[in-house]
């Protein structure tokens, strides 16, 4: 083995038993578990449970409260992005380290917060009362579940977006304006295709998280609404039956798996189109 060959190896090493210790093994448990009974015989039971209503419905509700977190994520952070890249200050590091500050405190406390403010009685509720705005309450419904979600992991989509944006050259944004392209189409067909990457990938940390999430649904939902994430741990935790719960976890990797597909197919046709 060469000196150099031998040197990579040392550095990669930490890594390697990083991915194997914490990534590969635990995934290994995942799939043990969930293609076998409580007797450590194969079986599909656990995969095929989530044909049940019960845990279909609660699959669909969490699909279908993740793409709204999603967009509106993606809605907010797109322009914020580009309001970051466009100010005219020297320390933008500095905007940035102040947007994502909030993410220091942990993440059940910020969402133990939001309970505060939504709750009935509660700081928002309060505050309305003073302009003669009584019952308004949002808390145990799925909009205090999407704000919740929001507010969390909104940084996950306005950074990978932003970093993206600062790398755009100043002179392709200026040749199209020189060459008569008004603001609007600048926007769409030279800053929003260039930044794609970051969207996707943004996307991806916000899209994936929201799907397997249980706390705040838990905190924020008064556990009157069941998302997949709440049923597998309610299974794991409270009823003991790590197969079952391995087994419809397996049905989310599904959906992790087919956005990192997507992620690297389009990472691929990137590259691509960089060497034309």
């Amino acid at each position: 083995m060469s000196r150099k060959r031998l040197k990579n190896t040392l550095v990669a090493g930490p890594y390697l038993v990083w991915i194997i210790g914490f990534i590969v093994i635990p995934l290994m448990f995942v799939l043990y578990y969930g293609l076998t009974d409580g007797d450590g015989k194969f079986t599909l039971d656990n995969v095929r449970a989530i044909s049940e209503p019960i845990y279909y419905e609660a699959l669909f509700l969490s699909l279908d409260l993740a793409l709204v977190c999603t967009i509106i994520c993606f809605l907010l952070a797109f322009p914020l992005a580009l309001i970051l890249r466009n100010m005219k200050i020297t320390n933008k590091g500095f905007i940035v380290f102040l947007f994502i500050l909030p993410m220091w405190m942990n993440f059940l406390l910020r969402t133990y917060a939001w309970q505060a403010i939504l709750d009935i009685n509660g700081v928002l509720d309060t505050f309305l009362g003073f302009f003669g705005i009584e019952g308004f309450s949002i808390i145990n419904t799925p909009a205090a579940i999407v704000l919740g979600m929001v507010y969390d992991f909104l940084p996950f989509m306005v950074l990978p977006i932003y970093n993206t944006m600062i790398k755009i050259d100043d002179n392709v944004i200026n040749a199209a304006r020189d060459l008569g392209a008004s603001y609007s189409q600048t926007l769409m067909k030279i800053i929003l295709p260039l930044s794609m990457p970051g969207i996707v990938s943004g996307v991806i940390m916000v899209f994936v998280p929201s799907l397997t999430t249980f706390a705040i649904s838990d905190i924020l939902g008064g556990g009157k609404m069941l998302l997949i994430g709440n049923i597998i741990e309610s299974k794991v935790k409270r009823a003991g039956n790590m197969n079952l719960g391995a087994g419809l976890s397996l049905i989310l990797m599904i959906f992790i798996v087919v956005n990192m597909l997507f992620q690297a197919r389009y990472s691929k046709g990137e590259d691509k189109s960089s060497l034309i």
